[in-house]
């Protein structure tokens, strides 16, 4: 059964992970509000208003949603995320320095308490409890309630922005996702710099005079992660298990909901799974387990996933459920094994850190007269007057990855008909040109700094090293695909 409540998209409302239980009260996030909703005893929904806890977050940007976590003496940690991948002076455009010091610092990119038991609270910079922290989406307490940790979401585009200074495969394996334990006061390098697995630390971001992964300068002094995971993952909802159903091995540690990456493009995607890791004392405790996967079905991609895991939660059996928020599931994954049954059972680990970053995901598509599904599909395109079909064949190898390091798939994917990151290419439809061949070309050579529909802005050229000749052919293919 389902009931529903509260406010919804088509009044307005809009939110991400953060919900929790409180003395006999939901709390959530919505818009720029976190709110609760009172629970009488026997009851599956609320039937009262909600009642503003605080208010005034900030909005807008690259991570306008407020996940937050409530501990047993009624702290409210809440993240406000950042409103830039890197704090440039212009967000994620090619060798745009970073702004320094970065004023977002002040409202942004870090964790807010408040008090959950009152009402009425207003944001302000004063509450702030940690810095440094560029998307802190999980959020999970011990079991004796004295350790907290969070997940961090990665920067973006090393490669993309700042192409002399990192290889192309680099975009893919830099940096890694974290886990941190969380301290009052504490600052975790945002955006200064970033975690190299390599290394093992902390070192200098490009924006501030990193020189590729060697320099460590003020990085020195932040707070480096008690746990990483392969770069882009995408680390969303985190819980510790704190039941008994599972072997034992499972009761020292969180499971992790990854979301699933978009900037490994055009190498192969990864993420899109549920990652057990173990945790002692003030780090991790081995490495991390492959915990449940396949939820993205046979396309590992925004726009292929059938199914992309968001939240996790520990119900009071033991039992472990997971949200996928492509079309609403939620998975209830229980344990019917005995003592025996665990001491055999094997398990996955998690890939290196510093694995490569594999083969551009499509390259089996060529020859063109080879037995892939898409085999010969541009010999049918048309071609813009002016052009010849070879430009749209290179053009094709460009949007995909094959040819001039092109990342375009990443944010409009596989077959150009968009993801939550970038709009259809295939519709027809024009926001920055007449949609003619020389527009594209012009809006693909300068990029779109300030995007009117999403909330990322698209370097010149999509952050590759296009020469004018890719860029043309890029721009035939797509006026090709808006022909067919």
């Amino acid at each position: 059964m389902i009931e529903r409540f509260g406010e919804t998209v088509k009044t307005g409302a809009a939110g991400g992970l953060g919900v929790a239980l409180y003395n006999g009260s939901i709390y959530a996030e919505v818009n720029d509000r976190i709110v609760r909703y009172s629970l009488s005893a026997g009851s599956l929904v609320p039937t009262g208003p909600p009642i503003t806890v605080v208010s005034g977050l900030p909005l807008g940007g690259d991570h306008p949603m407020h996940p937050f976590i409530i501990t047993a003496d009624g702290s409210l940690l809440v993240d406000v995320a950042t409103a830039t991948n890197a704090c440039q002076l212009k967000n994620r455009q090619l060798k745009s320095p970073g702004i320094d010091p970065c004023k977002e610092l002040e409202t942004r990119g870090g964790i807010w308490r408040y008090d959950a038991k009152k009402t009425d609270q207003k944001f302000s910079p004063a509450d702030r409890y940690a810095t440094g922290i560029r998307n802190a989406e999980g959020f999970a307490i011990d079991p004796t309630g004295h350790r907290i940790f969070i997940t961090q979401h990665g920067r973006d585009q090393l490669h993309a922005n700042w192409p002399d200074l990192y290889k192309p495969d680099q975009e893919a394996t830099l940096p890694s996702e974290e886990v941190m334990l969380l301290k009052k006061d504490g600052d975790y390098g945002w955006p200064e710099c970033y975690y190299d697995p390599w290394q093992a630390k902390l070192v200098l971001a490009p924006e501030y005079g990193g020189d590729g992964g060697h320099a460590i300068g003020v990085c020195a002094s932040k707070i480096g992660p008690v746990a990483a995971f392969p770069a882009h993952w995408g680390p969303n909802g985190m819980v510790f298990y704190d039941q008994k159903q599972f072997p034992a091995r499972y009761r020292d540690g969180v499971f992790i909901a990854f979301h699933g990456s978009w900037d490994r493009a055009p190498y192969a995607q990864g993420g899109y799974n549920i990652v057990f890791q173990p945790l002692a004392g003030k780090g991790s405790d081995g490495r991390c387990e492959i915990f449940a996967d396949g939820f993205a079905g046979a396309v590992t991609s925004p726009e292929g996933a059938v199914y992309r895991p968001s939240g996790v939660a520990v119900g009071p059996d033991g039992s472990l459920f997971v949200s996928d928020d492509m079309k609403g599931r939620i998975y209830k994954i229980t344990y019917v094994g005995g003592a025996d049954a665990a001491a055999e059972a094997k398990f996955t680990p998690c890939p290196s850190l510093t694995a490569p970053a594999g083969d551009i995901a499509r390259a089996e598509a060529k020859p063109p007269e080879g037995t892939h599904p898409d085999a010969g599909a541009t010999a049918n395109l048309p071609v813009p007057p002016g052009g010849t079909r070879e430009m749209v064949a290179l053009g094709d190898r460009v949007y995909h990855g094959e040819v001039g390091g092109g990342t375009c798939t990443a944010c409009h994917g596989e077959n150009a008909t968009g993801t939550p990151l970038g709009p259809d290419l295939t519709k027809n439809k024009w926001l920055w040109s007449d949609g003619s061949w020389v527009g594209i070309t012009k809006t693909i050579t300068d990029g779109v700094p300030l995007p009117k529909q999403y909330r990322s802005a698209m370097p010149a050229m999509g952050g590759a090293e296009l020469t004018p000749d890719q860029a043309s052919a890029l721009a035939a293919y797509v006026w090709a695909l808006n022909q067919h």
